[in-house]
């Protein structure tokens, strides 16, 4: 195993160690909030893959994580209420709503609203997917692209007030597939849900990233036209992986909205998207561990300066991804690495050259 690898697992087995025993020594309060973050850490992975993988550049991240948080939030709404209709459709004039939407109705069930939380954001992610990469937009433009997408959904999200209470969100449940998720047994209980979920994307990333597909994920990033050029079509990599990546924000959209027992428009608007970039960007978007730290530690600052200084905050914010463009492009991962193991930055030939001596070989 190579330095790097086992700089990696063993801050990653630190970490998962710490995290499965924090129910022995966090607040109730603590807990639920270290669990939004760990469900933000499994969108992380999924930036480090399109991203720091592929170099691909998304800033619409924020459009996936809401369909998996409203999916699952739809149908603990609906357990909520049971046989009346919500309180914002009830008190909807403009139209007046005297019964249930068809497209609500399918969310009564549990097992119709946990595929959803996969299947919206992978049927999202693989036709935007198709329809730019066929066309091979990358760069600045697919990044513009993606964001104009969070924002005209969101403001979908706002407009149709009667249907999805507006800006105010999804909110007011207490229950999912039977459990109370606000009794301290059921935080717990979702708390470890969470890590262990967030244990098996960590795991899936890692294997995913040592196959002949990672690799040439890793050959797209460092020279699109010359992976071409050995004869590989790079369309259908990126499409699965940015699928996937989509998938990945679903279930962490998921995850959230239960922790946080919301999801409204703020939370999934072009400024949310932007902070999921910037946090892996500083733990490290080429590291796997590194995008769960930067996801986790990020968020953990930002709840707490952002109270105290909320209009210097975007601006701290701002700063703190040029500043580790400039000077920590690899991010704290990679600071790491360097101080601690030594080790050169590898240069980016080198998965182009595994990848020609592989179509040698063959």
């Amino acid at each position: 195993m190579s330095h790097k690898r086992l700089l990696g697992f063993s801050l990653a087995a630190l970490l998962f160690l710490a995290l499965f025993l924090a129910p022995s020594y966090l607040s109730a309060f603590k807990l639920s909030l270290l669990g939004r973050f760990l469900a933000l850490g499994i969108l992380g992975i999924g930036v480090s893959l399109i991203w720091g993988y592929t170099g691909i550049l998304s800033l619409g991240q924020g459009l996936f994580f809401a369909l998996g948080g409203y999916a699952v939030a739809m149908h603990m709404v609906l357990m909520q209420v049971g046989d009346k209709l919500p309180g914002f459709m009830a008190r909807s004039f403009k139209p007046r709503i005297t019964e249930l939407p068809w497209w609500w109705q399918p969310f009564e069930s549990p097992v119709f609203a946990t595929l959803m939380v996969f299947l919206l954001p992978a049927l999202a992610a693989a036709i935007i997917a198709l329809l730019v990469f066929w066309r091979r937009i990358s760069g600045v433009y697919f990044a513009l692209i993606t964001q104009a997408l969070v924002l005209a959904f969101t403001t979908l999200i706002v407009s149709q007030q009667s249907y999805t209470n507006g800006f105010n969100g999804l909110t007011n449940f207490s229950s999912i597939y039977g459990f109370d998720i606000n009794s301290e047994g059921g935080r717990r209980g979702l708390y470890l849900v969470t890590v262990a979920v967030l244990l098996f994307v960590w795991l899936l990333a890692q294997w995913l990233t040592r196959t002949h597909f990672g690799k040439v994920l890793v050959a797209i990033r460092d020279g699109e036209n010359r992976t071409r050029f050995l004869g590989y079509n790079t369309t259908p990599y990126k499409v699965a992986i940015f699928t996937l990546a989509g998938v990945l924000a679903g279930i962490s959209g998921a995850f959230f909205t239960m922790h946080a027992g919301i999801i409204s428009p703020k939370d999934v608007g072009i400024a949310p998207s932007i902070e999921m970039v910037v946090w892996v960007a500083i733990g490290g978007r080429e590291s796997i561990t590194g995008a769960v730290l930067g996801m986790v530690l990020g968020n953990l600052v930002a709840d707490s300066v952002s109270s105290q200084f909320p209009e210097s905050w975007p601006l701290l914010l701002g700063f703190l991804f040029v500043m580790v463009g400039m000077i920590l492009p690899k991010g704290l991962v990679g600071l790491l690495e360097r101080f601690w193991l030594h080790k050169p930055e590898q240069t980016k030939s080198s998965s182009l050259g595994s990848l020609k001596s592989e179509v040698s070989d063959a």
